[in-house]
C-alpha cells in the first residue's frame, strides 16, 4: 500500500437509487470501473450553479405588490376611493419588476 499511485482513500454512502443513476450513466462511457468514473466526474465534470437572488427579489416586489393591491382594493370597497398616488406608486413598482425581469433573462442568454 505504501507504493500505491492513490494512496488516499474517500468513502461516501449513496442511496439504490443514487447508485442506479451511477450505474446507468457509467454504461454510456467505456469504463466499468466506478472508481474511474467517480474520479473523472469529481475532478472534471460540471457543477451548474444558478444564482437565483434576482428572483427572490422580483418575488418580493410581486409580494410588495400584492399587499399595495390589496390595501388598494380595501380603501376602494369601504370608501368608493382610489387616489392617483396609489395608481402611480403601482406603476412605479411595476416598472421595477419589469427591470429585475428584464435582468434575469439578460444573465440567462
Amino acid at each position: 500500500m505504501v507504493n500505491r499511485k492513490r494512496n488516499i482513500q474517500l468513502k461516501i454512502w449513496l442511496t439504490e437509487e443514487e447508485r442506479r443513476l451511477i450505474d446507468e450513466k457509467m454504461k454510456l462511457l467505456p469504463t466499468s470501473q466506478i472508481g474511474a468514473y467517480i474520479r473523472k466526474m469529481a475532478i472534471d465534470g460540471y457543477i451548474i450553479y444558478t444564482d437565483t437572488a434576482n428572483i427572490k427579489e422580483m418575488n418580493k416586489e410581486l409580494r410588495a405588490i400584492g399587499r399595495n393591491i390589496n390595501q388598494i382594493a380595501k380603501r376602494v370597497n369601504s370608501t368608493g376611493d382610489i387616489y392617483r398616488g396609489d395608481i402611480t406608486e403601482l406603476r412605479e413598482r411595476l416598472g421595477e419588476i419589469w427591470q429585475l425581469q428584464r435582468t434575469i433573462l439578460s444573465t440567462l442568454r
